[in-house]
Order: C-alpha cells, then sequence, then structure tokens
C-alpha cells in the first residue's frame, strides 16, 4: 500500500508540474558533457551487446529518449505521469512513449538490449526499490546494459537518506549500496561516473551514473 501511495503521489506531481518541467530541462544535456559522455558509453555498449530496443524508464517529457535516438539506439519512453507522456509525444510524435511503472512494466521478459533510469529511482521508497531493480532485470536480454542515474548519500554510514525534492518524495543513495542491490539483482558493476557538486548547483550533492549489465 505504501508503495502504491508513493506512486500515486509521484504521479499527480509531475502531472501538476509537467508544462514546467519540461520547458527547465528540454536542453540541460547541452550543458552536462559529462552526462553525454556516460550516455554514449551506455549507447556503445548497447550496440556491443547486441543492440535491441532501449526503454527510458522515468522518460519525463522525453528529451533523453530523443537523445538515445539520436545516438542510434531503437528507444521509447516509459512513465508514470500521464501529462509527462502527452508533453513527450507532442515534442517527438516519430518515437513511442507509454505510460507505465518501473515496479511492473508493461514489457516482455528478457527484451531489451538496455534500459535507462535517470533520476528515476530516487522517488522509488526504499523498501520497494528491491523490486524495482528485479523488473529491471527481468526485462534485459542476457548481456544487456542498464544505466542508472541518482543523487549520492553523505558516505558509507548513510546507505540511503530522504531529501526536500522540489517536486515529489525522494531519496538519495550510497553508491556501493545501490551496487550491492543491483548486484543482488543479478546486475554487475561496468563502470561508475562520480560528478561532484559545482558552487551554482541548487543541492551540494553528488551526481552518480552507475552503468550495469545482466550477466
Amino acid at each position: 500500500m505504501v508503495e502504491h501511495d508513493a506512486l500515486d503521489i509521484t504521479r499527480e506531481a509531475y502531472d501538476a508540474v509537467a508544462p514546467t518541467y519540461a520547458q527547465l530541462f528540454r536542453d540541460t544535456l547541452n550543458d552536462s558533457p559529462l552526462d553525454r559522455a556516460m550516455l554514449g558509453a551506455f549507447a556503445e555498449a548497447v550496440r556491443a551487446g547486441g543492440d535491441g530496443q532501449v526503454a527510458d524508464l522515468g522518460c519525463g517529457p522525453g528529451h533523453v529518449t530523443a537523445h538515445l535516438d539520436a545516438l542510434g539506439l531503437t528507444a521509447f519512453g516509459v512513465d508514470a505521469s500521464p501529462a509527462m507522456i502527452e508533453l513527450a509525444r507532442q515534442a517527438y510524435p516519430d518515437l513511442r512513449f507509454q505510460v507505465g511503472s518501473m515496479a511492473a512494466l508493461d514489457i516482455a521478459d528478457g527484451t531489451l538490449g538496455g534500459a535507462l533510469s535517470r533520476w528515476s529511482v530516487i522517488h522509488t521508497p526504499p523498501r520497494a526499490l528491491p523490486a524495482v531493480l528485479a523488473e529491471f532485470h527481468r526485462v534485459l536480454t542476457p548481456g544487456g546494459h542498464l544505466l542508472v542515474g541518482f543523487s549520492a548519500s553523505d558516505g558509507p554510514s548513510h546507505p540511503t537518506q530522504a531529501f526536500d525534492h522540489a517536486v515529489a518524495p525522494a531519496y538519495r543513495w550510497s553508491p556501493d549500496h545501490l551496487a550491492a542491490m543491483l548486484r543482488e539483482s543479478g546486475l554487475a558493476e561496468v563502470a561508475r561516473l562520480v560528478r561532484e557538486p559545482q558552487p551554482t548547483d541548487r543541492r551540494q550533492f553528488q551526481e552518480v551514473h552507475l552503468l550495469v549489465r545482466k550477466a
């Protein structure tokens, strides 16, 4: 019940701010060379593994899905917010977007060459995260890659920490702790990128990308 309540709260919150969010974040990759580099490495890993479809899970207004498409991937987007999906469909009519939950994806077993969860797991309550990671594992083909982006907690002694997100309740994770959870789900770490907070950042948190692979 708690997990469903959290999903409903997150969905309704993003529905309410969808147009503003899309306007604020549509061009953020232009100013994020490290993010682009990690997405590029993810795209190369997917292609090296035999290509296959890629799901952008928590795609929001679709700008990152479109970036993956521009990198040559067969990408589609999934988001819990119907308002976000509608904006994505309007902005990128040639791409596929669908409403869905990361905890119960409408995707067949073992069919994805890659999956992206970029700052979407932060809204998953800690006790619900193992089920979401198991769902990521389920939809990936053997050898498929997952790229997870999230905000880091304040060190190993804090495996997870709630923080004041502008839209919906959210959590920061220890990179080592989340990597261990992914490993327990059958997803082995390939690489990680840690971006230190900059003086101009509103939140002084490390930003982390974990690239993992299904055995």
